[in-house]
């Protein structure tokens, strides 16, 4: 099975290396020396990880056969793709590949279906799952252990306990709103007595 485990970014330097956006939780072990690597484009590649380090927080790569600005550059956007055996698990049994979570059933504590994750989407600050409900509607549900209270691989579910409003907008709470009541003749409050 074929997991993207970094996107290329820019150039970094004269010397051919480049900056990557990880998309592994497991940089050491698929970014590694050696490592060989499909690209998406396909064109691209495959690429073999000469060296890596880590720079201002950045992790920066070096191709085998890229030496200079240029071809670096011309590799920026490439998608890195590591050929992983499906029935490896992560080393920490709360972490999961996307492909252990695809098409599982989401359902509440009592066994109310939702729908299923067709999607798996990875921001800075969280992932979500895209849950398909069975009306063909879509919610996301965002990957916190607040919310995704297990992840039960062998019945093939996730059992969320969704804050008021996440999966039935009509349940929302109104956390905030403005007093309307007034009829707008008042001063603005300046924190000073008159």
């Amino acid at each position: 099975m074929q997991l993207v485990v970094a996107r290329i970014g820019r150039a970094h330097g004269i010397k051919g290396e480049v900056t990557v956006e990880v998309r592994t939780d497991e940089p050491e072990l698929r970014l590694g020396p050696g490592a060989v690597l499909a690209t998406e484009p396909a064109g691209a590649g495959p690429l073999t990880i000469e060296t890596g380090r880590v720079h201002s927080g950045r992790l920066l790569l070096r191709f085998e056969g890229v030496r200079d600005r240029t071809a670096a550059e011309a590799l920026r956007n490439t998608l890195l793709i590591a050929e992983v055996d499906p029935a490896e698990l992560p080393e920490d049994p709360e972490e999961f590949y996307d492909h252990q979570l695809m098409d599982l059933d989401v359902v509440l504590a009592d066994g109310t279906e939702i729908g299923r994750i067709t999607e798996i989407t990875h921001l800075p600050s969280q992932d979500l799952f895209i849950v398909e409900r069975p009306d063909g509607s879509e919610v996301m549900i965002p990957f916190v252990e607040e919310i995704v209270t297990e992840i039960d691989l062998a019945e093939q579910r996730a059992v969320i306990a969704p804050p008021p409003g996440l999966i039935d907008e009509s349940q929302a709470v109104i956390a905030s709103s403005r007093d309307e009541e007034g009829d707008g003749d008042e001063a603005p409050a300046t924190g000073k007595d008159a």
